[in-house]
């Protein structure tokens, strides 16, 4: 796994393996791959001449992980961090979270590793000497906010991986780290980490469903017409419907133009499909897979990734999140702007205009004056009709009167 110089190659290595299963239903049947893992000889793990090896099965106390984990940041040479379980969110503080054996979602902040102090540990290593690897689940938010970059699990690291969605209609299953472990079994040398990944990602392809599934390290799998009827555009215009119309109907409104890989299957009417059957996590999933996409082949700033950014905030305003919609749709039109689309564009001013009909919905104080206060920047750029600005202004003042009361 290492990719370093001669020099880092004779250091001693260090792999540090930790594999927990939450107290949930459908657990990632990680620890059972474990193992496997620790069965390879630890050098053959970390790509060194010489290494060892510490594995943490189904660890319930954070702070022992910590520790663990201050132990391997101190290795002179290459480090493998091996992370595998399910990702969550505390409720407090919105950080990712590695659940371990007790942790519950009511319990998160006492009984999950934070993602982040893996960072902070690794963060004075030697630039190039350190490789994660995780294999993870997460359900729809943590998913789809990982997909739009909403979290991250970046650090000063190499990262490769995969985070599969769970819900009703997936069960993820531990194939990355199967192929992982099967690859370096047979190998006779380990490879570097990047191609390691490419084949661990190829191996796996088939146990996985891709449009459920956010691979860590930059690489995307071909699409198969046979397992994967449901393809991913990079170009596609914005829809021109009445601010009223029904959610399936503006997700499948406009056709995709010719674009650099044409989709196998229109992903708008598979998106209005599961919108219409009541599947939303099924129908987020398709969009945020088609933004992440967009956002490879275009950038993060461009209108293709504006669109499917507005493509998920109708999918909220149908599932009934109008603060959800109202952000999406807000970020939707400030990445236009960003992309260089004019203040005047209509695909602008339509996402200005959906945020500002999604805001009148919220009804929860703080939300209402969390996104009345960016709407109201928002229209100083595009200050809409029939006194749209005026009316933000107006709602903030009567809110600011009523909690002064």
């Amino acid at each position: 796994m290492a990719n370093s110089t001669s020099t880092d190659h004779d250091l001693p290595g260090y792999a540090l393996l930790i594999a927990a299963e939450p107290p949930v239903r459908h657990p990632l049947a990680v620890t059972a791959q474990l193992p496997p893992l620790a069965a390879l000889p630890p050098a053959r793990l970390v790509g060194t001449r010489q290494a060892s090896a510490v594995q943490l099965a189904n660890p319930d106390d954070p702070q022992t992980v910590l520790t663990c984990l201050r132990t391997a940041a101190a290795a002179e040479g290459h480090l493998l961090v091996y992370a595998a379980g399910h990702l969550v969110v505390d409720t407090r503080q919105h950080r990712l979270h590695l659940a371990l054996a007790r942790t519950t979602a009511r319990t998160v902040r006492y009984t999950a590793l934070p993602w982040h102090w893996l960072a902070a540990e690794l963060r004075h290593r030697p630039p190039g000497s350190t490789t994660v690897v995780a294999d993870l689940a997460a359900d729809a938010g943590v998913w789809q906010a990982l997909v739009s970059r909403e979290q991250a699990l970046d650090g000063p690291y190499a990262l490769y991986g995969a985070v599969q969605l769970e819900d009703r209609r997936h069960r993820p299953t531990p194939a990355y780290t199967r192929a992982f472990a099967h690859i370096l079994r047979t190998v006779s040398a380990t490879p570097p980490a990047h191609v390691l990944h490419e084949e661990a990602v190829g191996a796996a392809v088939p146990d996985v469903d891709a449009a459920a599934t956010l691979w860590l390290g930059g690489v995307a799998p071909a699409p198969s017409a046979e397992r994967h009827p449901i393809g991913v555009p990079v170009g596609v215009p914005e829809p021109r419907t009445a601010p009223g119309a029904p959610t399936a109907a503006l997700v499948s409104a406009a056709p995709a133009p010719p674009a650099a890989a044409l989709p196998l299957a229109d992903p708008h009417r598979a998106i209005s499909e599961a919108s219409r059957a009541g599947r939303h996590a099924e129908a987020a999933a398709i969009a945020a897979a088609c933004e992440q996409n967009a956002l490879r082949g275009h950038g993060a700033t461009s209108p293709e990734v504006a669109h499917w950014i507005e493509v998920r905030a109708f999918l909220a305003f149908a599932e009934g999140a109008v603060d959800r919609a109202c952000e999406l749709w807000m970020r939707g039109a400030v990445t236009r702007l960003m992309a260089e689309q004019p203040e005047s564009h209509p695909a602008v001013a339509e996402a200005v205009d959906r945020a500002h009909h999604a805001w009148h919905r919220v009804t929860e104080p703080g939300r209402v004056r969390e996104l009345g206060t960016e709407l109201l920047s928002l229209r100083t750029r595009v200050p809409g009709k029939d006194g749209a600005r005026e009316d933000v202004r107006q709602r903030l003042a009567k809110l600011a009167e009523a909690l002064s009361r």
